[in-house]
């Protein structure tokens, strides 16, 4: 039964810490875990977002009631976007958008009237396609027809990147896209953007100021005055009804804000957001790798730091409070500082450190508690062998100096029983067993630890593994109870008996107080725990003088001392005990001597000299 050491545990404690952050780092490598950052991302990000910029472009919506009003049936007429160009101008949009992809010529004269509304401050959409065969990967751009960039219009990839999840988080990585150039198109430059920048959204679908394409063909009759005067107008297919994620859309995409709402948002909308990220840098930069492998390692540490001394219930509050510190703190940095600094790897990296040193301690502890239990169930009571297995630390291993009373109790005469039954040794143990056992149980529900059997003799002590402030009562209580103990035996053994002469126990009870050393005491591989020291040999002695004095009980007198005041004593004699150069005084019990220690009294008891009665 050995406890860890502190360094050995320390050692643990720093080797967990980094098993989890190099699992934590090899994880965050891994597909399964940048899609669980992602998805945090999305629910963060979309926590109370920033407010929609109060310029931000106005979404011209290719929607249902302008299939209705227009009657007609999509692609439309290319000289009905003229007309629509013409009416944004006129009505004061500082630049236009078209997020159509005008790529095959059509009617020759509705190209030529398309070709002629354009101009600077119109932007067509262009794409690229990439082809992946087996032999070589393909990148194909679509560009809109010659004649409308001829016509002073710029073109800007729109398309966008989605993640491996089909979701849209992350800005556009050509620096000519089609939100760019617009803002290139009112003399604004596009800031340049770190690789994996990730879109700040600031709303489900319909988030952004939203106009029927049909009501952006008549301003006048529809709008109020100069409600596009100043702004930038991107035209798209945006349906009233938000598509759904089951039933998908053209031109629709997931978003951070998907989650949440089940929702697609509008390819025309998505346009708007990124430049708002652009045009303002409400952008979020990912945090660099280097970074986040320190914050794993910073997690583990911390963990390190708090359980480096124990764990407990500590350590689960302790992981819960880690696991909010660091929500809170990437919510905080995302909002606030634009960074995407994942908490996962540093909130697992804390956790996993702490909750596994807490269960290699919790095992350890067990596997302490049954080592103190199997080795104290058969010398301590049954309850202070559970108080000392749910507090093992009480128990200090290895010996310590205690005041302690000892009790040595041994049968009288029992050399002439056993000579008497060495024919049929069996029946010896058995009879030896059934005297041990009442005595043994007098010691124990006294609270006193059992040293050790010797033959037909019992070791006893107390105030150890365990404090007991009343030591020296308890241990004279036990005697006392283990006389009285010997009676129902010998009353049994008489019936047993019949006509022959029954076997008839008596027993010696000697019971000291002093400091000793307490502690497991042997061999590395065997060992007891045990008491030594001067005050275990003079309740030795006391037990093999309780013959001379014809009383069963003899305390010292240090005993004596602490119990004086609990029970009633009598002196019996001062005594040369071996090894000891001065007599010693030896007590007994007074109701053992049938008298109350009120007075000066004589006995003509055999074999007791000078009893005195405690002052």
């Amino acid at each position: 039964m050995r406890a860890a050491s502190p360094d050995r545990r320390r050692r643990a404690v720093a080797i967990t810490a980094a098993i989890a952050f190099a699992t934590v780092t090899l994880l965050s490598l891994t597909s399964p875990w940048r899609l669980f950052e992602a998805r945090l991302f999305d629910y963060f990000s979309t926590v109370m977002p920033p407010p929609l910029p109060a310029d931000g472009p106005v979404v011209i919506a290719i929607d249902e009631p302008s299939f209705a009003e227009l009657g007609l049936q999509w692609p439309w007429p290319r000289d009905v976007h003229a007309r629509l160009v013409e009416a944004l101008r006129q009505a004061g949009a500082s630049a236009i958008g078209l997020d159509i992809i005008f790529a095959e010529p059509s009617n020759e004269q509705a190209d030529a009237a398309l070709a002629d509304a354009m101009g600077s401050d119109v932007t067509l959409a262009a794409d690229v396609t990439r082809i992946e065969t087996a032999q070589a990967d393909q990148v194909i751009r679509v560009e809109p027809i010659p004649s409308l960039i001829e016509g002073g219009a710029r073109a800007g990839l729109s398309s966008i990147v989605l993640d491996r999840d089909g979701t849209l988080r992350r800005l556009p990585p050509y620096p000519d896209g089609f939100a760019a150039t617009i803002l290139e198109s009112i003399g604004a430059d596009a800031p340049a953007t770190p690789p994996g920048a990730l879109i700040q959204t600031f709303g489900p679908s319909r988030t952004y100021p939203t106009i029927s394409y049909y009501q952006a063909l008549d301003p006048e009759t529809f709008l109020p005055p100069d409600t596009l005067r100043g702004r930038i107008a991107i035209v798209g297919l945006s349906l009233q009804s938000a598509p759904t994620v089951e039933g998908g859309g053209a031109d629709a995409y997931a978003t951070s804000w998907t989650p949440r709402t089940g929702r697609l948002i509008a390819g025309a909308e998505l346009q708007a957001t990124i430049l708002d990220n652009l045009r303002h840098g409400l952008f979020i930069r990912p945090a660099p790798f280097a970074a986040v492998i320190a914050a794993n390692l910073l997690g583990a540490m911390l963990a390190a730091y708090a359980v480096w001394g124990a764990t407990g219930w500590r350590t689960i509050a302790g992981s819960l409070l880690a696991v909010g510190v660091f929500a809170v703190g990437y919510f905080l940095l995302l909002r606030f500082g634009r960074i995407h600094f994942p908490p996962l790897g540093p909130t697992l990296a804390f956790v996993g450190t702490a909750l596994a040193q807490g269960a290699q301690d919790y095992a350890s502890e067990r596997k302490l508690r049954k080592s103190v239990t199997r080795a104290f169930s058969q010398y301590l009571s049954p309850a202070l062998v559970e108080k000392l297995a749910r507090d093992p630390s009480r128990l200090k291993l290895g010996g310590e100096k205690r005041t302690i009373t000892i009790l040595f109790c041994d049968v009288r005469g029992f050399t002439t029983i056993a000579e008497s039954m060495k024919d049929d040794p069996e029946k010896l143990t058995a009879l030896v067993n059934r005297l041990l056992n009442p005595l043994s149980e007098a010691v124990l529900e006294a609270g006193g630890t059992i040293d050790k059997y010797i033959g037909d003799a019992i070791m006893a002590f107390w105030n150890a593994p365990l404090d007991d402030p009343d030591h020296a009562v308890h241990a004279v209580e036990a005697g006392l109870a283990m006389i009285r103990a010997v009676e129902p035996l010998n009353r049994e053994l008489a019936a047993e008996a019949g006509n022959g002469a029954p076997i008839r126990f008596a027993i010696g009870v000697g019971v000291n107080t002093g400091e000793c050393v307490v502690g497991n005491m042997g061999s590395d591989r065997r060992f007891d725990y045990s008491a030594l020291g001067d005050a275990v040999n003079l309740a030795s002695r006391l037990e093999g003088r309780t013959k001379d004095y014809g009383t069963p009980l003899l305390v010292g007198d240090e005993t004596a001392r602490h119990i004086r005041d609990r029970i009633d004593l009598v002196e019996v004699d001062r005594i040369s005990v071996k090894g000891k150069a001065e007599a010693v005084t030896v007590w007994t019990v007074a109701s053992l001597m049938g008298a109350r220690p009120i007075a000066a009294v004589e006995t003509e008891a055999p074999g007791i000299a000078n009893l005195k009665a405690v002052p």
